[in-house]
């Protein structure tokens, strides 16, 4: 039943900021400066990928894809914090709130998708590595890409339209940027609906999408434990940068679903920034750093690449 202080506000509020006075400056320089690094450090993974033939292998593919996603979710959170730190108000219009969720859901959903079908990469590789390059094909690449980003994409549109229809109670929102389950929550109907296809749309973007990895890399494990030292070493340099952006984007998500079982302005604000933006910064600044560390690949390809551009004219001749 609806009730009768039910609105359609045009506006939220974002009541997560606080007036930090002269010191919004220096916060600002920071997440400036965490941005920038974020924008160059996936280009530089992107544009190795993209000029050096040698990497134009599905492992690289998928890892740009990464890179690019993390592009795609920044956007769609920095720019709107930068003005908000700035600002001495904090509101967001109806439509600028569900845009930035959409963006943000589906970039947390991307870059489980990606790191699954990249996990079935590693496996297909260490696993049936006689049979890696008639499964691994480009046309099987480009498909397993489409179904990565189609799903999310209509999974997280669904349930996005359901809390859009919602008539709402209020308008103020404890957090730095819109999120959808407290929308939900300032809704005057019930909202089992929304319940019931937010936690299908969880489960499938973001829990089958783990067992599946965590699947992978055991029989992985196994495979290795078979095996001689040295196919062991080349496994583990292979693995260990999707193991490492896995557990560490794993923890994050999980940080940010565990703010859905509270109520927001219950919650210490220092500990509901900490877990709201972990997962907006803490990956997109990972993943560029481990695979461009960790894969001598990668790794020799940057230095060159840079090398090349610290050349003065005379020392090209």
């Amino acid at each position: 039943m609806m009730s009768n202080n039910s609105f359609t506000p045009e506006y939220f509020q974002l009541t997560l900021f606080t007036d930090s006075g002269p010191l919004r400056y220096l916060f600002f320089c920071l997440c400036l400066l965490i941005y920038m690094t974020i924008i160059s450090a996936n280009l530089v993974i992107i544009l190795a990928v993209c000029q050096e033939k040698s990497l134009h292998q599905p492992m690289y593919m998928f890892l740009s894809c990464l890179c690019l996603n993390s592009l795609y979710g920044s956007a769609g959170f920095f720019p709107r914090f930068l003005m908000d730190i700035l600002s001495d108000t904090h509101l967001i219009s109806r439509a600028s709130c569900f845009i930035q969720i959409y963006v943000i859901y589906t970039y947390a959903s991307f870059e489980m998708t990606i790191l699954s079908i990249m996990a079935y990469d590693r496996f297909v590789a260490i696993c049936q590595p006689l049979h890696y390059h008639s499964k691994m094909t480009f046309r099987m690449v480009r498909h397993l890409l489409i179904f990565a980003l189609l799903y999310p994409v209509l999974g997280i549109g669904v349930g996005l339209s359901l809390t859009i229809r919602l008539p709402l109670c209020e308008n103020k929102l404890h957090r730095l940027f819109c999120s959808n389950w407290p929308v939900v929550q300032l809704s005057c109907v019930d909202t089992t609906l929304n319940n019931i296809v937010g936690q299908f749309v969880a489960i499938t973007t973001t829990f089958i999408p783990l067992l599946f990895v965590l699947y992978t890399y055991l029989r992985i494990l196994l495979v290795c434990r078979r095996s001689s030292s040295e196919f062991r070493g080349k496994a583990l340099q292979t693995c260990l940068p999707h193991m490492v952006t896995f557990v560490n984007y794993s923890f994050s998500v999980f940080s940010e679903l565990s703010l859905t079982k509270f109520e927001g302005d219950k919650l210490n604000p220092i500990i509901t920034v900490i877990l709201s933006l972990e997962y907006l910064i803490i990956p997109p600044i990972n993943n560029p750093l481990v695979y461009g560390l960790n894969l001598p690949q990668i790794k020799r390809v940057i230095f060159r690449f840079l090398k090349i551009h610290k050349m003065g004219p005379d020392d090209k001749m």
